[in-house]
């Protein structure tokens, strides 16, 4: 057998160990495995495709980002380039993706990538390339999985930041608003928030009333608490609102922390100070359970690879991996349920959710 592995879409903590995962267990075959760098731009001349031996992959499992590179706008069903005049054309360029592919005689592909990299993979599937995928995302919103790599190492960097802020808020009694990643779901700010102790966590399955976010700030102030820590997801928006935009023509959010503190200082007159994290959240080196997740999932990928179980994604489902249709996990994305426990547990401890 001779397989191809290539990340996609945003870089998450734990990458790595996926490729070392994969790698090691397709070499323990007596297989072959190359990398595509860059999406799938080594397959369409704008990259390269590198060997991945033992040595390859030796000592990368803590290592954040990929040793593959990625990128976030390289859909080869809708590729973007640059005319002479300035403006932009969009092309179906799969066909070259899929004739590099046979060219190279591979077997398989494993895709590694969160919902728009895993809907690319199921449409070159549908084309016919044999191909696995494994789901990665900070947001943790694939759905068919209890867990994404990425995720648990993103709410350990937001949850230490929060942890930071807590002293400056209360030395100088400021609100201070926290914006984290979360484009259609609210896991990081929701896990990251209890586990911080904030007192207000805005989320994008509830939108929120600001007169109740300065309503919890001001109850804090009667009960001698002159500080407040607010957690707002990326995606977040007002009852009746819009999410905030920052780059439009992309759709790429941001910018609604920024909006909330405003708010707050002039609702209630508090001085506020925002702070976003941004890419923090998807650098530095994995956590211990996104690292074993990862290898686990690059593992049981070729695994299913070997089973000719292609169309699929490896899927966790305690208390073992599982295989998923992707157009399945792709059919349902993954949402905070407003029913869900961890949302009952923020509410029970007195945290306010904007509604």
């Amino acid at each position: 057998m001779k397989i191809a592995i290539n990340t996609g879409g945003g870089d998450a903590p734990g990458l790595n160990a996926v490729i070392r995962g994969a790698v090691l267990a397709a070499i323990h075959r007596g297989w072959e495995c190359l990398g595509i760098r860059r999406g799938y731009g080594g397959l369409m001349g704008e990259d390269r495709v590198v060997p991945l031996d033992a040595a390859a992959v030796r000592g990368i499992t803590h290592l954040g980002g990929t040793i593959l590179g990625t990128t976030n706008r390289g859909d080869p069903f809708t590729w973007r380039e640059q005319c002479p005049d300035g403006s932009w054309v969009t092309h179906d360029r799969s066909d070259e993706v899929v004739a590099a592919f046979r060219s190279l005689g591979l077997d398989a592909l494993i895709a590694i990538g969160g919902d728009g990299s895993l809907r690319i993979a199921a449409r070159l599937y549908a084309k016919g390339v044999p191909l696995v995928g494994v789901p990665k995302t900070i947001d943790n919103d694939v759905g068919g999985t209890v867990a994404t790599f990425g995720f648990d190492t993103a709410v350990q960097t937001a949850t230490d930041a929060i942890d930071k802020l807590h002293s400056t808020a209360e030395s100088h009694e400021r609100v201070m608003v926290v914006e984290v990643m979360g484009r259609h779901a609210g896991w990081i700010a929701l896990h990251s928030g209890i586990a911080g102790s904030a007192d207000v966590i805005l989320i994008p399955e509830i939108p929120f009333d600001l007169k109740k976010v300065c309503d919890k700030i001001r109850s804090r102030e009667t009960e001698g608490r002159h500080f407040s820590i607010v957690v707002v997801a990326e995606g977040a928006a007002p009852r009746g609102g819009t999410v905030s935009l920052v780059d439009p023509e992309h759709e790429r959010l941001g910018g609604m922390g920024d909006k909330v503190a405003s708010s707050i200082e002039k609702m209630t007159g508090k001085e506020t100070r925002s702070l976003v994290l941004g890419h923090l959240q998807r650098g530095g080196s994995p956590t211990t359970f996104d690292r074993l997740l990862g290898l686990r999932f690059g593992a049981a990928a070729v695994r299913l690879v070997a089973e000719g179980r292609f169309g699929c994604m490896v899927a966790l489902r305690p208390p073992g991996i599982a295989a998923v249709p992707i157009e399945e996990a792709l059919a349902t994305p993954k949402r905070v349920p407003l029913d869900s426990d961890t949302l009952a547990t923020a509410r029970d401890l007195g945290i306010s959710l904007g509604d």
